[in-house]
């Protein structure tokens, strides 16, 4: 397999640091954006230590500081980022930040390929979401624009909410380990969130589970379906991911 030049941003995050251990693992050059006041949250900063360990590079970089972005573009050929849509209790439009990372790769001008963060439900399906969740989506689809009136060579990844994500927890919000005892049913959606990012969950957790917005469509021509175009994947399905937890 040919071997690429790979930048993660966002690469201390719960999808971030995946992404990182499997560039690492496929023996791709690996690059980890990281800002350079990390070093104050003692976790993460050994986490970047491990990376660095295995082989990466960690390049220091700000979405405030435009000419660093840009050089670490001038690193790589291919950039992969994860940061969240919403960021905990603040900045509702978190995930437009990425315009910044696309400024940067078409003044650098050698970037082969751009992943912008997806990963979950496909933003052009969801016209008709509900606020305050709906932001996630207008704002992907902005950043979408955004890569292709640069004329970037990019691939959406919509993965419709890693399951394993959900299923540990039984569908709980905020849970990854299930309950033993019980569940709750979530109500009329009159309740109101602790705070935005809570807000915007409980949308997102109504489109799925109530109105099936992950199911009720066909993979057409746009897309391809995982298991086939990695078929040497072994699967895990919902019953032997469960049975973890016995």
């Amino acid at each position: 397999m040919e071997k690429s030049k790979v930048l993660i941003v966002g690469g201390t995050g719960y999808l971030g640091r995946r992404l990182v251990v499997a560039c690492l693992g496929q023996g791709h050059e690996t690059y980890v954006l990281h800002r350079p006041e990390i070093g104050a949250d003692v976790d993460k900063a050994q986490m970047l230590l491990s990376y660095k360990e295995r082989g990466a590079h960690l390049i220091p970089g700000s979405f405030g500081d435009h000419r660093s972005l840009v050089d670490a573009m001038k690193l790589v050929d291919v950039v992969i980022c994860a940061i969240s849509g919403v960021h905990p209790y603040s900045e509702p439009h978190h995930i437009l930040l990425q315009l910044k990372l696309v400024d940067a790769i078409k003044e650098a001008g050698n970037v082969k390929r751009f992943f912008p963060s997806e990963f979950g439900t496909d933003p052009a399906r969801m016209e008709g979401a509900m606020e305050p969740g709906r932001v996630t989506f207008d704002d992907k689809m902005m950043v979408r624009r955004a890569i292709q009136d640069a004329k970037i060579p990019h691939t959406y990844v919509s993965a419709n909410c890693f399951a394993g994500y959900i299923v540990g927890g039984l569908c709980q919000p905020g849970k990854i380990f299930p309950s033993r005892d019980h569940v709750v049913l979530l109500g009329d959606g009159n309740q109101k969130g602790q705070n935005y990012a809570e807000q915007v969950g409980m949308t997102h957790y109504y489109h799925v589970f109530y109105e099936g917005c992950l199911t009720n469509f066909e993979i057409g021509a746009e897309g391809e379906e995982a298991s086939k175009l990695y078929p040497e994947i072994n699967y895990t399905t919902v019953d032997q991911f469960l049975k973890r937890y016995l």
